[in-house]
C-alpha cells in the first residue's frame, strides 16, 4: 500500500485531500502542528497523525525518518496574513519557511525513497495569487511564497526521474478558515485536482500548474 503525507491535513482543503487519498486506497498520514486537532481529525478520517510543525526546522528534522518512506507528498499547509507586503514584519520569513523552505526540505527527504521504489507523486498546493499571469495577489508575503513554490515545482521537474511526478495546483476560492465564509467552493471541490495529481498514472503530466484538472499559466 502506498503511503501519502498531507501537510496541514487536519482541516479544510488538506483534510478533504486526505479523505480522498484514503478513499483511493492509500495509507494516509496527516501532518499538523497541533497534536490535539491533528489527532481528532485523524480519528475522524481513520488515518494516521504525525506532528509536523513546518515553521520549526527542528520538527522537520525529527520527521525525516518517516517522511523518507512516503510515496505521495502533498505540500498543502499555508498561512495568509492580510497585511501590506512591507508591513509584514516577521511573517515574511515565516511565510517563506512554511510555504517554500519546508516543502523543499520535505521533497528532498522523500525523494531518495521515491527514486528507489521507482514511484513518487508530489503535489504543491499553490494559488492563483502565486501566478504572475494572474497578478500575484493576496496579503503579505503569501503571493511571493506561492510564486516561489511554483518556481520550485517547475525547476524540480527538470531534475526528477520520469517515475516521480511533481505538479502545482490552485484549489480556487474555498470555504476554509483562510478562504472565509463567502468563498464559492467547498473543501472537497478545492481538493479534487490535488487528489487527481496525487494519483496520476505513469502517463500523467509533470512540471505543470493546474486548476480543475486543466493546465494554467504560471
Amino acid at each position: 500500500m502506498k503511503r501519502a503525507l498531507v501537510t496541514g491535513g487536519n482541516r479544510g482543503i488538506g483534510k478533504a485531500i486526505a479523505a480522498g487519498l484514503r478513499d483511493a486506497g492509500l495509507r494516509v498520514i496527516i501532518g499538523a502542528r497541533d497534536p490535539d486537532h491533528g489527532q481528532v481529525a485523524a480519528a475522524e478520517l481513520g488515518v494516521e497523525f504525525k506532528r509536523l510543525d513546518l515553521a520549526d526546522p527542528t520538527s522537520i528534522n525529527e520527521a525525516r525518518p518517516w517522511v523518507s518512506h512516503v510515496d505521495v507528498l502533498v505540500n498543502n499547509a499555508g498561512i495568509l496574513e492580510d497585511v501590506p507586503l512591507f508591513d509584514d514584519g516577521t511573517n515574511f520569513e515565516r511565510s517563506m519557511q512554511i510555504m517554500l523552505q519546508a516543502p523543499y526540505e520535505l521533497i528532498r527527504t522523500a525523494l531518495p525513497g521515491m527514486k528507489l521504489r521507482s514511484y513518487g507523486r508530489i503535489v504543491n498546493v499553490s494559488s492563483g495569487w502565486g501566478s504572475f499571469a494572474e497578478g500575484l495577489g493576496g496579503g503579505g508575503a503569501y503571493a511571493v511564497a506561492k510564486a516561489g513554490l511554483n518556481a520550485l515545482t517547475m525547476r524540480a521537474a527538470q531534475d526528477l526521474p520520469a517515475t516521480v511526478k511533481i505538479n502545482a495546483m490552485c484549489p480556487g476560492w474555498v470555504k476554509t478558515r483562510m478562504g472565509g465564509a463567502s468563498a464559492t467552493r467547498s473543501p472537497e471541490e478545492g481538493a479534487e485536482t490535488a487528489i487527481w495529481l496525487a494519483t496520476l498514472p505513469d502517463t500523467g503530466p509533470t512540471g505543470g500548474f493546474f486548476r480543475d484538472r486543466k493546465q494554467i499559466d504560471w
